[in-house]
């Protein structure tokens, strides 16, 4: 449960400001706040490299349940336990429920700018930007299918009514982090928003986490998730 760098299996730090990072895999160099205590540093690329993966799982799927098809993509091998792979993963979720609830979205198309949307959003934004990457990911993924953009009039306040709502949930739990946690409660927020604003019902069943013991800040039982509550 230490191991957390890629590199060297060493716990990671969080610095207070940017400072310019060499990427330990492509050696790509920008500026970045998060490093393995041993100095090792992994861009946002590198780390989401076989997210194209989470495609075939979506496209064949016909589960209404996001968190289903969520729990799916988080067993894929290019999935670890934290990481801004899940600012992807959780709207290409709730596009593959969305389409197979009966949305009306071309579902190929709808993934692949969700992939584009949510590489944009770094690992640690939670922290650092007060806003998690997962809750951001409803937000994108409402602006998909309402087909949102600045000049738009519902489809623009649903979309950052949307993220309010997922990041408020998320909030309310606080903190550490856990990308598993915010992710599935980020979904549950996205799937009565769509019920209630597009009339588009997906299903949720009773969502358990199946991932602590690989969480070094698992918040035990305070987690909603946590197996001792259910």
């Amino acid at each position: 449960m230490k191991e957390e760098c890629f590199i060297c299996k060493a716990p990671l730090e969080y610095l207070t400001e940017d400072i310019r990072m060499e990427c330990a895999i492509c050696h790509k160099k920008e500026f970045s706040k998060t490093r393995c205590v041993g100095g090792h540093y992994v861009c946002n690329e590198c780390h989401t490299q076989g997210i194209d993966s989470i495609f075939s799982i979506c496209l064949a799927e016909t589960s209404k349940d996001p968190i289903e098809i969520m729990n799916q993509m988080m067993r894929l091998p290019f999935c670890h336990m934290h990481g801004p792979e899940h600012h992807i993963m959780v709207g290409a979720a709730l596009l593959t429920a969305y389409k197979n609830a009966g949305g009306d979205i071309d579902l190929e198309k709808a993934l692949m700018e969700m992939r584009n949307r949510g590489r944009s959003v770094p690992g640690g934004a939670c922290g650092f930007w007060g806003a998690c990457g997962a809750g951001v990911s409803t937000g994108m993924f409402l602006s998909i299918i309402t087909g949102s953009t600045p000049l738009t009039d519902e489809p623009f306040a649903l979309s950052n009514r949307m993220t309010a709502k997922s990041l408020n949930a998320i909030g309310e739990v606080g903190g550490p982090r856990c990308c598993k946690r915010d992710s599935f409660l980020s979904i549950i927020q996205a799937v009565e928003f769509v019920n209630e604003n597009l009339g588009v019902k997906m299903e949720i069943g009773d969502v358990v986490c199946g991932f602590s013991n690989q969480n070094n800040q698992c918040i035990g039982k305070r987690c909603p998730f946590s197996k001792s509550n259910h």
